[in-house]
């Protein structure tokens, strides 16, 4: 098994299991990768995915250059499986150690990063004439901004977790072997809010992010709007008490 899935409640564990390649993602790796995001899509028990590497050393170094010719570069779910794709429910990357290149991309792919502080960031496929094909030209500007984006996919310079963090592309960074732990709690905190609305403004936020103002304005109305009825709900729990003074935040 190049990858494993697992379910603890509503949260689904998806791991990268290749850590003798770094868990680099050759052509079986890519399909399980897709058919493991197809299981937590079906699977409505399942409220948010957390996307990790096997071990310590590294979450993925991107796509094998040994088995380049075992990927499809015209596959519909991108060559690593899953990067022209987009979950339908929220993701969170856990990493540690090696994240580069494709493996950059496989975490920009995902809605939030939890980093180890041995964590490494960088595109470098740079130094090898190799393209950013999974969604890291799209998703690292939409993330730290173009001109950050462009500093990292030029040069191909590693980036560490303290860099990471500070523009933004990793959203926490925690103690060394945490990763997995921090990402997990994070995920159950994000399973138990009301899904209808969180699942809208994520929606809103995701598809919205290259339409103009206007139009992401109507979108945002549109799906909001589908959820009143759960927002009526929540606003009576907090009239008759719930939630006052921060309690439960």
């Amino acid at each position: 098994m190049t990858v494993t899935s697992t379910r603890d409640g509503d949260v689904a564990t998806v791991t990268i299991d290749r850590p003798e390649r770094r868990n680099a993602v050759d052509g079986p790796t890519a399909t399980a990768l897709a058919q493991a995001l197809a299981r937590f899509s079906a699977d409505e028990e399942a409220r948010v995915l957390v996307l990790t590497g096997e071990g310590e050393e590294a979450f993925c170094a991107g796509a094998d250059l040994k088995a380049l010719e075992t990927l499809d570069v015209d596959a519909p779910g991108g060559p690593l499986g899953i990067t022209r794709a987009t979950s339908p429910k929220p993701t969170v990357a856990a990493v540690s150690g090696w994240c580069l290149a494709g493996g950059l991309e496989l975490a920009l792919w995902c809605d939030l990063r939890i980093a180890a502080e041995t964590a490494t960031f960088g595109c470098a496929e740079r130094r090898w004439g190799v393209p950013l094909i999974d969604g890291g030209t799209q998703r690292l500007p939409r993330v730290v901004g173009l001109g950050r984006a462009l500093d990292l996919i030029l040069s191909g310079r590693p980036v560490a977790a303290e860099e990471a963090l500070a523009i933004g592309l990793v959203t926490e960074i925690v103690a060394p072997g945490g990763h997995l732990t921090r990402a997990l709690e994070l995920a159950e905190r994000l399973a138990a809010f009301p899904q209808a609305a969180m699942l809208a403004d994520r929606r809103a936020a995701i598809e919205g992010s290259g339409l103009p103002l206007a139009e992401g304005l109507a979108l945002e109305h549109r799906l909001g709007r589908e959820t009143l009825a759960e927002a009526m709900r929540g606003a009576a729990r907090f009239a008759a008490g719930e939630g006052r003074h921060g309690a439960g935040a």
